[in-house]
């Protein structure tokens, strides 16, 4: 049996956390100064690097985009909290959720080259359908906030449990941090600094583990102690997980892809024979990372970490926590805390490029037709200051991280079905994605908080898919989807 004593390491201090933070800072920061100098000449390589993206870049930047605060921390949270059920159920439906990308993409890869954001789809798909436009536009842009949010949480959670930092200050130095180098590059930076940071993920995340189970006696005992506290700990089908939160989690996710800027910004940025393979082959790499990061949740099970006590009722600190405290050397602390903050830095310098994005296609350029170039670009930084300090106050609040996962994520699942059915059925009007959108969030939001979390998302997938359905039948006049050819660049 594990016998292993909690304790912090006296070693970790408050400035080596500052240090941390500055120091992948300061190489996104060296690697964002290269780009601009030599890739960023107008808005149109800002925002979508000039659709010269490659495979090499598309692969590591989805990698690096999907894998969050979310995938390195709630895995594990999900694993200390529900065991192996929680694992699978967190694992399987993300790598799933690009994969099925790939047809939509595709599609509007083909039908529309020349797009930006789905806002631009969505109105040029609605024949200019503003309140059509604005809801997608709301959408698309409170999710680029929430992934900013999540993984700025993430960012001061792992900091103050490692190194016993005030999460307020982490929150204002990550932030200004990440803010200062997407401002210079834009979408061409995060994909550089992404593809760098994608090898900063991989690789610490499966020594740190390995580390871990060495210095536990290997996974037996591990796996001794798990099944000493409950069998249902170690089985895959537990009935409790899907209406606790899989089902939820598993469309929020599909929505995050399918109606994520950061995802779109990728597929109009890339080579258009790249797309399909290129979500592909990141969807299939995405799993090994939240795995062995997510035993971690078991190892916290077995050595009895308690989440009033030890965790501060969030689960999501159990990675760390376990990392900091079962007496590892300060190197591996150092490689596990570089791989969160990679995954959370990666992923806040893509959502601010993609509200950079949207703010220039879908808020500015409809306001102001003919502002200048100048402006444009100077007004697009400006929406990332916006955001970063809207993310910033929401983190400072206190808000634990699974209620902020899981709110958000059944918010947005009602906007996955009136966007599917927008770019394949040709039936499809805009009143029924306005209005399947809306009651889907009006009515299903009071009774989510009613009836619980699957009761509540079911319920909003429904009335998302019926009313669009129900008002867009009787339409006679087909949407012909090669008038998207006739977009054009900014």
């Amino acid at each position: 049996m594990l016998d292993i004593e909690l304790v912090a390491n006296p070693e970790l201090a408050p400035f080596q956390g500052i240090f941390m933070l500055l120091l992948l800072g300061l190489i996104s920061l060296g690697v964002a100064f290269y780009v601009k100098s030599k890739l960023v000449r107008s808005t149109h390589d800002f925002i979508i690097a000039g659709r010269k993206l490659g495979f090499g870049f598309g692969v590591a930047g989805l990698i690096s985009v999907w894998t969050w605060a979310m995938a390195v921390m709630m895995s594990a949270a999900m694993t200390y909290n529900f065991g192996l059920s929680g694992l699978w159920w967190f694992t399987v439906p993300n790598g799933l959720a690009v994969i099925a990308v790939i047809p939509f993409a595709k599609q509007l890869r083909e039908k529309m080259p020349h797009g930006y954001t789905m806002g631009e789809f969505v109105s040029s798909r609605f024949n200019n359908a503003r309140l059509a436009r604005i809801v997608v536009t709301v959408g698309l842009i409170f999710g680029s906030l929430i992934e900013i949010i999540i993984n700025l949480k993430g960012t001061s959670l792992v900091i103050s449990t490692v190194f016993g930092m005030s999460q307020v200050v982490v929150a204002v130095v990550a932030i200004a941090i990440v803010l200062v180098y997407s401002m210079m590059g834009g979408l061409w930076a995060s994909m550089c600094t992404s593809t760098l940071t994608t090898l900063f993920i991989t690789v610490p995340a499966s020594v740190v583990l390995m580390a871990v189970l060495s210095y536990l006696g290997g996974p037996a005992p591990i796996w001794e102690a798990v099944a000493a506290k409950g069998p249902e700990l170690l089985s895959v089908t537990r009935a409790d997980v899907p209406a606790a939160f899989g089902i939820t989690l598993a469309l929020g996710l599909l929505t995050a892809t399918l109606a994520g800027q950061s995802f779109w910004q990728v597929v109009w940025g890339l080579k258009a024979k790249e797309v399909g393979r290129s979500f592909l082959w990141a969807g299939a790499w995405f799993y090994p990372i939240p795995i062995c990061l997510g035993i971690l949740g078991l190892v916290g099970i077995a050595l009895n970490v308690d989440l009033a006590t030890n965790l501060n009722n969030d689960a999501a600190a159990v990675g760390p926590f376990v990392i900091s405290h079962i007496g590892l050397p300060g190197w591996l602390v150092y490689a596990y805390v570089f791989v969160i903050l990679s995954a959370c830095y990666s992923t806040m310098d893509g959502a601010l490029a993609s509200l950079s994005s949207l703010a220039a296609v879908d808020v500015i350029k409809p306001i102001s037709p003919q502002i200048q170039e100048k402006s444009l670009l100077k007004l697009t930084r400006v929406s990332m200051l916006i955001a970063a300090v809207i993310a910033l106050c929401v983190v400072i609040s206190g808000v634990d991280f699974v209620t902020i996962v899981l709110t958000t994520y059944a918010i947005r699942t009602a906007i996955l079905v009136p966007l599917m059915l927008a770019i394949f059925w040709r039936k499809m009007t805009a009143g029924g994605f306005i209005w399947g959108t809306i009651a889907a969030i009006a009515v299903g939001m009071p009774l989510r908080m009613v009836l619980g979390e699957l009761p509540g998302t079911l319920i909003i997938l429904a009335i998302s898919t019926i009313v669009p359905i129900a008002m867009s039948l009787p339409n006679t006049r087909l949407f012909d989807y090669d008038s998207l050819k006739q977009v054009q660049d900014l």
